[in-house]
């Protein structure tokens, strides 16, 4: 008899306090209601996958969603495949201020961190 346990959970998105202070901030910006905040990840960039980040109010069939604070974020299963155990992160220095991706799946990046190779 095996009494191997074998651990599940749902694969997630983490949102930094930080993401989601700006991110309450810039869906307040914007008009209309029920705004969330996509991420995806396409094919392409220079180092093979990239991720685009755009407000949607539409949520689809295969969606997921991750909250934190009043702030909703959207990410499809498919990217999630890419994304799972990832946080996401809004980081202000001198050289400006940017959403990261914290992504435990990317295997390499390229300099400007916005394409990464899986």
């Amino acid at each position: 008899m095996n009494d191997m346990t074998i651990a599940t959970s749902e694969p997630r998105v983490d949102i930094s306090e930080s993401a989601a202070r700006r991110l309450a901030a810039l869906i307040a910006a914007e008009p209309g209601e029920g705004l969330m905040f996509r991420v995806a990840v396409t094919g392409g960039g220079c180092s093979g996958f990239q991720y685009n980040f755009s407000f949607d109010d539409s949520r689809q069939e295969d969606d997921l969603l991750f909250s934190r604070d009043g702030v909703t974020v959207v990410v499809d299963s498919t990217s999630l495949d890419l994304l799972k155990g990832a946080e996401i992160d809004y980081v202000e220095d001198l050289v400006g201020a940017s959403f990261q991706i914290r992504n435990p799946n990317a295997k390499a990046s390229c300099g400007c961190g916005n394409s990464f190779a899986a």
